[in-house]
């Protein structure tokens, strides 16, 4: 069962001066001393090193990681693999981001830029393909994924798991894959599944936006699935000879801060968890361009506003009562690049606390209709790019999205589009569950 304690994690300060002092308590203080806990989680490189890797033992290894890829004391995967004496590492394969994540989003990093690792060969997978190639695992008996993930479908570190479990399982190569806690927690299904006819690196298993499992268990439910491709002249899906190193001591009611591990920066726009909460929030925003979300400012995913802001539009939010874990505060800020650079915003910090109804989609779907009713001037479909409402399909997983919300479809029809699947979701994810 989940905590009902409510742990608030930071105070409601509104006005354009606390921003400052926001940004300082998230770059300098602990957050997590507010969460002491004893259940001594362990992520699998943790469990796999009391066992002195030996199932990797006379292995050649290749490494699918990034920074993200760390004990629960911070030491990394990579370094770990490198110096063990019994374990040979051949290649690294790294991300969208790179191994230090320092690449934009959506910045290609091409092989030829990358430089060896620990004096091994170094690899993008988020190059001109996003797929290992077979010469980069024809000098290796195992491949290892560690990467931390964050829980949201469109995160792209999904996409990469998958494309490594289908060249694992194309050239015959075993894959092990090291778990680690999703930081939105196990227990959270929320958004729509989805729709297979758009499937792209956004949006590659039908899943909710918000799945609540972890990579080693989405990759058991890859397998299981046969949600791998189908080799010409075949009838059945791929699968790959997998192995899960699950965690010690997780369980699905647990947020990150439960398990009182440190949090690694995944990209550069996610440097805390409630980044993440922001992202599963206004993602949708984010690829219409409606408003600035943060990103461009020092609390990326955790604030939104414009200039001229109409502030009826809280009235609107308050009146659905849609925001359990969600705290708006009033507030200003500049943006330094990106939509309204330099030019003075109002809207809202978003704050978070522990929740059981915490739904962080639902809620951006109920910002979407509270700006819709406050700001229809911005729901010209006219006015966004194709290539914008593209990837609003691919990223949200839904072709007719886009054109209920600009064609004034019901708020009733938003919310039922936006919750299809989840339910029978639920239902097809039990079998590949790992913790309770």
């Amino acid at each position: 069962m989940m905590n009902s304690t409510m742990h608030v994690r930071f105070a409601s300060l509104a006005g354009f001066s606390v921003v400052f002092l926001l940004v300082g308590l998230c770059a300098g203080t602990d957050l997590q001393a507010q969460w002491r806990y004893t259940y001594d989680v362990k992520n699998g490189i943790d469990v796999l090193l009391d066992q002195d890797l030996a199932p990797m033992h006379g292995k050649r290894v290749a490494l699918v990681s990034n920074q993200t890829g760390r004990t629960r004391t911070l030491q990394s995967t990579l370094d770990i693999i490198a110096d063990h004496k019994q374990v040979t590492l051949t290649a690294v394969m790294t991300p969208e981001h790179g191994y230090y994540g320092v690449a934009r989003a959506g910045e290609e990093v091409q092989d030829s830029v990358m430089p060896t690792i620990r004096d091994v060969p170094a690899y993008s997978l988020y190059a001109g393909s996003r797929r290992p190639a077979e010469y980069m695992l024809d000098s290796c008996d195992m491949v290892v994924f560690d990467i931390q993930d964050v829980g949201v479908r469109s995160y792209t570190y999904l996409g990469t798991l998958y494309h490594v479990m289908d060249a694992c399982a194309e050239y015959g190569v075993p894959l092990m894959v090291l778990d680690r806690p999703n930081p939105l927690g196990g227990e959270t299904i929320d958004g729509n599944v989805l729709d297979s006819t758009i499937r792209s690196f956004v949006g590659i298993v039908p899943v909710p936006y918000i799945h609540g499992m972890t990579f080693g268990e989405l990759a058991q439910m890859i397998n299981g699935e046969g949600w791998l491709p189908t080799p010409e002249g075949d009838s059945t899906a791929r699968r790959c000879e997998l192995q899960v190193v699950g965690m010690a001591n997780w369980e699905r009611w647990m947020l990150w801060e439960d398990t009182d591990f440190r949090w690694i920066p995944t990209s550069p726009h996610v440097p805390s968890v409630d980044a993440i909460r922001g992202m599963a929030m206004l993602g949708i925003f984010g690829e219409l361009s409606l408003l600035n979300i943060g990103v461009g400012y020092t609390l990326p995913f955790q604030m939104f506003g414009m200039p001229n802001f109409n502030h009826d539009f809280y009235n609107e939010l308050i009146r659905t009562k849609k925001f359990p874990g969600i705290e708006l505060v009033p507030t200003e800020f500049r943006p330094f690049y990106g939509k309204y650079a330099r030019e003075d915003c109002r809207g809202y910090l978003l704050r978070f606390y522990n929740d059981i109804n915490f739904k962080p989609y639902t809620s951006g779907v109920e910002l979407v209709l509270a700006l819709r009713k406050t700001h229809p001037e911005l729901f010209d479909a006219e006015a966004i790019a194709e290539d914008r409402q593209a990837m609003f399909a691919k990223v949200t997983g839904s072709e007719v999205l886009f054109e209920k919300l600009y064609n004034r479809a019901t708020d009733l029809e938003i919310r039922q589009l936006t919750r299809k699947g989840a339910d029978e979701f639920a239902l097809m994810r039990e079998p590949y569950l790992l913790y309770q």
